[in-house]
This record gives C-alpha cells, structure tokens and sequence, in this order.
C-alpha cells in the first residue's frame, strides 16, 4: 500500500471514503450503498488541512495581561505550550469553583462536533464539568425549543419521543396515506444530515413513489423548493400558518367533516376551542375569508384543502421550521388540533408527523436501539436556561424570567467552556451576544477551526477532528455501525477533547471520576461491549469490536420494525388503559394547565398571533439550513469556493429595487447587517427573501458581516414565555445594492 490508503468512515451527513496520502487527506468518494449521496464531504480534504486551522494552544492577550483596553474578538493572541495552557485553564477552573461555586460555570456544547459515539465533545464536556462538581446547562435545542416545550402538554410525550417513535414510517405512508399535507415544506437538503450520521439517503426517492402511487401531495410554503417536485405547491406568507389551520378547522366544523366521536372520546377542550375559531363569546370567526387576507391564498383554495383533508387518508406534516419564530407553539399545538379533528390519530398512515425531512432518520422504519454511549455522569447542580437564552443569560445575571409555567432566575456566570460547537454561528442576533459575551471574567474554547467563538475566547486549546482520532459511528434509526479508524495524525499541536479533560482533571483531584482509569481506546472497547450485549439481548447480532474493525462498517439487520407499527394505535384502541401523560389522559386541545400561566401570548389553547413587523423594512427572511454544509462545519473550505453567502428573491422585488442576479448586495435592519451575492428565483413569494445559515461571523469595524450570517438580522427573542426557543424566521429586513467605498 505504501503511503496511500483509503477507509470508509462516517458522519453527521453520512459515510463517505476518505483517501490518504503522506499523512494528508487528498480526496474523498460517497459510499457505495447511499443511493443519494450529499456533496458535503467534498470539502472535507480542504477544511482538515486548512490555514484556518489551531496549530497549538493560546491565550488571548489582553486577558493573559488583565488589560481592558481589548475586548473578546478584538485582541491578539499569544501561543502556549501545552503543559501551561492546561495549567492556565485548571487554574481558572479552580478559581472560579472555589470563589463563586460550580454554579458560576456555564457548559456550552451543542453536540455536532462528529459522528462519533465516545468522541461525542458534547458528552465529553458534561462529563468532566460533572467530575468536578457540576454546571449550569441547557435545555432543548435551537432547532425544537418551543416544540419541546408545547407537545408534552398536548400529548403527553417528550416531543423526541414523538419524533422519532409516534410516527409513521415512510412505509406506512406509502401504503396508507392518501393526503400528505406539508407545513413548511420537506427538503432533501435538510436530510442530507442527522444526528450521528444518514448512512443511505432516501427521501427524494420516496417521494417518486408517492407520485407514481398518486397521493395528494400539497407542500405549503412560501418556498417552492422547501419541497420535492412531486408536491403541489401552494404559497403562504410566513407566520400565517396558524390562520390557514384555523380557517381549515372552521371548514371542517362548518361543513360537519369534523370527527366529532373522536373528539369527544380522544380530545379534551374542544367545545371550549371551537368557541374561538367559529367566533363566538367575544371572538371573531375564523373564516377562509379571513385566512385570505393572513396567509394570501385564496379562500377557494383552502376550502378546497380542507375537503381534500377530510376525504381520505391524511397525514398533517410539520417542519420544525414553523417553531423557531415567534409564538411557534401555536403551529405545532394547531396542527395537533386539525389531525384530531380529522380522527387519524392512531390509524395507518394518518394523524400527525414532526420533522420529516428536517433530518434524514425520521420515518425510517429501523429497529430503536440503544447505540455505544460516553456516559456524561449526573450534574450536581439543577439549574439550567433554556438554550437559545445565552445572551440574556449573560447580560441579565440574577434577573426572572418565565418558562414553561416556572418563575426562574438568570445565573450569575463567571466562566464558559465551550466544546463542539459555534454559538456564534447559531445564536440569533450576533451583535447583542457579542455584547453579552464581553461579561463572563474567562471564555474557554476547544475547536479545531479558528470559528469567529474560537476568535472570542480567552483560552483556545486546538482539538482534533474526527479523522485524526478513532471511534465508533451510529445513528439512531439507520441501520449501519462504523468503525471510524484513524486517518491522519493530529494536525499541528491539536488533542482529542478527552486527552485534555484528563489532563486538566489530574489538575483538578477528579481524573478517577472523568477517566475511570481508561485510555480512549479503552473506553471505545467498553462501550462498545455494553452496545454489543444490549443488541444481542434484543436478538439483533452485531459483530465484535476487532470484527468490525476488520470490515470497517456494518448494516445490521433492522430495518422491519417500522413497517407495521402504528403511532398513538394503543391509546386509540384503548385510551383508559393506555392513556396519554398529560393531565386528562387525552389530547389536550384545551390545556387548563397552560392557561394557569397566564401567558397572553399562549392562553389554554392555540390562537394566530399576527406578525408584528417594523413597516420601514419591508422584506421578510427566511434563515434556512444550508445545502454545502453542516450548519457552519467546513465553512472555511467553502469560503475557497464561493466568497459569500447567496441571497435568494423573488424578480418582483428584485426589479423594483433594480438589481441584477450577481450583484453584490446588503442585507440589513435595526439590528445589523450583511453581505450577500443575489440569486434571482421564482420559487419564492414576493416579500420574502432567504438567505441561509452557515457563514462564519466576520463583521467588520463598521459592523457590515462580510460573510453573510442572517444571525447578524435575526431577534433574540423566545418564541414565548412557554417555550422560550429561538424565533430566527419571518425577520423584517430591507436590501440594497451594496456600493463599496
């Protein structure tokens, strides 16, 4: 072989050959069983080997020389070497902890560093952060805050356990479905990724078998490529989703289509509901009519929709899209409403689904199983914010805020860890958390990347990527486990994450608790015996650790669980002995607990709150997931390719505005601004532009993002006081032909 060789490896976009020569990674190819492959990995040889990588431990000057005459993401850096870098950090570390408690130490981690199982930097951090004493977490994510938050209330389950067990297989969807009715759209590009990795990626393909069994297959969006070509598109201005289901709903009570023993017997609330949307006690009808002028699509059109619901098999399709903007419960909690008033809920191919498309294991039909796991250990300390409140969390110590019916109170933090991952890639509105980051006495940050986090933490200590490293790759809901083998050698001075939480826990007294006494290779083999006795338990056969190494990958049989199982079909054949967990043991369409929050954005039941905009920018964003990429992974191999982010408009606005595909533009508002080049479309409304997520924040003196991040325009603001997720969508703005000085 000599100094070429080649293996497969996996990630969060799938599993691709990596090709080795000299110690460098020169080329890779897709795997031969993915049916669609992403362009993705593509990128991966340019961004391992990049400029833009750590090549060793520093610290940031004017926090070294205590000076405040620099701030975080305006200062210089001084190299270390390890041995003092770890000793800096374990002494701030223990300062902290002994002046202000470990409730003073907030663990930052979003957990889509790699697809790999023990090297999990999410894990790893709350691990050792556990092993010394605890932290302030986070709860729910940027992508389904406000949806973690309302479906317990309405269905009684973790919404995760919605996604991923109560719902219908593509399978069954083939067989049963004859309505697919799609909120926001379900995007291929979307379900390139998914947590620990899409091994064969088949969404487009069955949507062809969709079209060539002949269902109704309406995409509603103000996207027409939110959607495979197969869909009937039918435009909506965004925020209004709620005011088309509540017309729909008027229809379907109106015209008597409305289950209504389903209702009676599986729903609790509905009189008191249907008093809002058919106007009555105070409040005004909820008509098609009225819909029209909220959503602009005609009130033919959704009387129309509301029939084709009614007349046969539909499944109501939500993407986690329509939660993370404002008042995003609603949509989520409504959609709920529509599919119980349809009476589907519990039957083949009917009822409600989250999140197809969004990632690409939702609705394969593979055997749930637990995978190899890095346990994290217990945290010692209850406290926690919801995630996208980091920046209130940082400007506002000690204040109140509500959350899902709780009176709490902002912690006091004095130091951030940050492991795998790039707040300031994800975060809505850039400037205010740049603000808000300038609080906290020491940032501590693990990256292999120089990422605008990387560019605004105290201490950086350069971490490897997943092919300088071995682990094991899985997903749930595919069918594949990996042997991810090294590749490369570290590159520069970089270390594994666990390497350095060791070496920093020797330096803390807890390197028993973190390290159990176990080598990285150790640990690998042990997690992956406890995964490899759990599936034999469950009758699937797995290979042994040094078989799988040997053959590199392996698909295990257990892809047939999905094909029959029902979602919600126990509670419907039998709701008193297998009700749902929420207080009337029913689908809450009415939910007397929330309306004892007393919340006026989010009463006892869902409501459409119009969008409140600033009329001086009259453009709405869209801030979708980008198709070269995971979120902003490889970002610096994709600046090579393409200098900035691409702005997508309608013609109609583009002519009035006078500016041509190509052109060179500014995005901007009250908040901040941005650069983008235009694309010119006619699969987006007028009003409405889009510009996706991914591009590293680069702002300059003036404060003009050069790279194009729409966090730079989006409102950090919760979705509500009930959910308090991200409401990065449906944002005001205004363009500009951008005129360089």
């Amino acid at each position: 072989m000599g100094n070429k060789s080649s293996k497969i490896t996996t990630s969060h976009w799938g599993a691709f050959n990596v090709f080795v020569e000299n110690g460098r990674i020169i080329n890779t190819e897709p795997f031969h069983a993915d049916p669609a492959p992403p362009n993705i990995s593509q990128l991966v040889p340019s961004a391992v080997h990049h400029s833009k990588r750590i090549d060793q431990p520093y610290v940031r000057k004017g926090w070294l020389e205590k000076t405040t005459s620099t701030k975080r993401g305006n200062d210089e850096y001084v190299p270390l070497a390890w041995e003092d870098a770890i000793d800096l950090a374990a002494k701030e570390l223990i300062r902290v902890k002994s002046n202000f408690g470990n409730e003073a130490i907030f663990g930052g981690s979003y957990g889509w560093a790699s697809a790999g199982r023990f090297h999990h930097s999410q894990s790893q951090l709350h691990r050792f952060l556990n092993s010394m004493g605890g932290y302030i977490s986070s709860y729910a994510s940027y992508s389904t805050g406000a949806a973690q938050a309302i479906i317990p209330h309405v269905l009684g389950l973790n919404f995760h356990k919605v996604t991923w067990g109560e719902i219908n297989s593509w399978s069954l969807i083939e067989k049963h479905t004859d309505n697919l009715i799609i909120f926001g759209g379900i995007n291929p590009k979307n379900s390139q990724v998914s947590m620990g990795g899409s091994t064969e990626h088949d969404v487009s393909s069955q949507f062809k078998k969709f079209g060539y069994a002949g269902k109704k297959m309406v995409s509603i969006s103000p996207q027409k490529d939110d959607s495979p070509n197969e869909t009937r598109w039918l435009p909506i201005n965004p925020g209004t989703d709620v005011a088309l289901m509540l017309a729909i709903a008027h229809v379907l009570e109106t015209e008597e289509l409305a289950d209504q023993l389903f209702l009676s017997k599986y729903c609790s609330g509905y009189e008191l509901f249907k008093k809002y949307f058919l106007g009555r006690d105070g409040h005004f009808a909820k008509t098609p009519e009225w819909a029209s002028e909220e959503t602009g699509i005609d009130a033919s059109e959704i009387i129309k929709l509301a029939r084709n619901m009614a007349s046969g098999r539909t499944l109501i399709s939500v993407s986690w899209s329509l939660q993370r903007a404002r008042y995003g419960e609603h949509p989520f909690w409504m959609a709920c409403v529509l599919a119980a008033m349809l009476g589907q809920i519990g039957l083949p191919g009917g009822g409600i689904g989250f999140g197809y498309g969004a990632i690409g294991n939702i609705g394969k039909t593979a055997k749930r199983m637990q995978g190899p796991l890095f346990e994290q250990g217990t945290n010692p300390i209850s406290d926690f914010i919801p995630v996208s409140r980091i920046a209130d969390m940082l400007l506002n110590p000690g204040r109140p805020y509500n959350f899902n019916g709780e009176k709490r109170i902002y912690p006091d933090i004095k130091l951030v860890y940050w492991c795998g991952g790039n707040p300031f890639h994800h975060h809505q509105d850039l400037n205010r958390l740049a603000k808000a980051w300038q609080y906290p006495e020491t940032v501590i940050v693990h990256e292999p990347w120089w990422t605008a986090t990387a560019k605004r933490a105290d201490i950086v200590l350069p971490a490897t990527t997943q092919f300088e490293r071995s682990d094991i790759g899985w997903a749930k809901g595919d069918p594949y486990i990996f042997y991810m083998p090294q590749m490369i050698p570290p590159v520069g001075l970089a270390k594994d994450d666990y390497d350095i939480f060791a070496e920093l826990s020797k330096k803390l007294n807890c390197e028993e608790n973190f390290t159990e006494n176990q080598s990285s290779e150790e640990w690998i083999q042990s997690i992956y015996d406890k995964f490899y006795m759990q599936s034999k338990s469950q009758g699937i056969n797995v290979a042994d650790l040094e078989t799988l190494k040997e053959k590199n990958f392996e698909r295990m049989t257990i892809d047939l669980d999905g094909e029959n199982y029902v979602p919600f079909k126990a509670f419907r054949d039998d709701p008193l002995k297998s009700p749902l967990a929420t207080p009337t043991g029913k689908i809450e369409i009415y939910s007397e607990k929330i309306a004892k929050f007393n919340y006026p954005e989010i009463p006892g039941h869902p409501i459409f709150n119009k969008p409140l905009l600033d009329q001086k920018f009259p453009l709405r964003l869209l801030s979708p997931q980008p198709h070269d990429k995971l979120h902003s992974q490889l970002q610096a191999a994709a600046e090579d390719i393409t200098k900035h982010a691409v702005l997508v408009m309608n013609p109609h606005d583009a002519g009035k505005r006078g500016i041509s595909k190509g052109d060179l533009i500014k995005i901007w508002n009250s908040r901040g601004s941005c650069l983008a080049t235009l694309e010119i479309k006619e699969t987006i409304i007028p009003g409405v532009i889009s510009l996706a997520t991914g591009a590293w924040f680069s702002p300059t003196k003036e404060g003009l993002d050069i790279s194009g991040n729409p966090n730079v325009l989006t409102a950090d603001t919760g979705t509500s006081d009930l959910g308090q997720g991200a409401a990065a969508h449906n944002i005001e703005v205004e363009v500009e032909k951008y005129q360089e000085n």
